[in-house]
């Protein structure tokens, strides 16, 4: 637990909630795991008060649960978790970069590029995967935000942390860094070009490929578990 701060500007549980949140990130907390409130307050040094504040965050955002003996698990992705999620990403994701095509400021456009130039740059860098995984977040972001829809931002916003585990073990395989940037530039020469249907067909066709990998992760990782 050596990468646990404290920051006296944000409340013990929040730096909990996020610490523990970057650790199952991180693959500290495997799926499936047990975490244990008292354990986690005892290792910290403080009351199990924001530790399990902490706790009640991950559960809203889903990266825990509770087993049937009111356990506290690290959550363990199911094909149809993904299925769902990423049919609700390809609805509303197809829709926001047709609406941000159409709407956004050549600022806008170009800050995306940004993004897309420091991917770009972070791959032929070599950088670690968590730094080019965050970059990619931001791309899909961005154009959420260029939406302007502060509803279709929520909708999102609250699969934000399952997404965001999803993309951990969707960047599993080989050339993946750059079989997505090829995609998200394919996207772009779209909303560049102001043809947010073309936009959306890419975005759609993106996130299709994206959960047909990560089924394939899942798949081969419960293939390789099985005794």
């Amino acid at each position: 637990m050596s990468d646990f701060t404290i920051e006296k500007q944000l409340p013990y549980y929040e730096q909990f909630y996020q610490s523990i949140k970057r650790m199952i990130f991180e693959g500290k907390f495997k799926p499936g795991e047990r975490i244990i409130e008292n354990q986690l307050a005892k290792e910290f040094g403080v009351s199990k008060t924001p530790v399990r504040e902490a706790i009640r965050l991950l559960e809203k955002d889903g990266l825990v649960v509770m087993d049937e003996k009111s356990r506290i698990i690290v959550y363990e992705p199911t094909l149809k978790d993904v299925e769902e999620i990423y049919f609700c990403r390809m609805a509303l994701e197809s829709f926001a970069v047709g609406l941000t095509t159409q709407i956004a400021t050549e600022a806008n456009i170009e800050e995306i590029e940004e993004i897309l130039l420091k991917t770009e740059q972070a791959i032929n860098d070599s950088l670690d995967a968590n730094s080019i995984i965050t970059l990619n977040e931001q791309f899909h972001s961005l154009i959420i935000q260029y939406t302007q829809n502060r509803r279709l931002q929520k909708q999102l916003n609250d699969l934000k942390s399952l997404m965001y585990f999803f993309r951990i073990l969707n960047f599993q395989g080989e050339n993946r860094a750059e079989i997505i940037l090829k995609q998200h530039r394919h996207i772009f020469s779209y909303i560049k070009k102001r043809e947010e249907e073309q936009a959306s067909s890419a975005m759609m066709e993106h996130l299709k490929l994206d959960l047909e990998h990560l089924t394939n992760v899942l798949t081969n990782s419960a293939d390789t578990t099985k005794p």
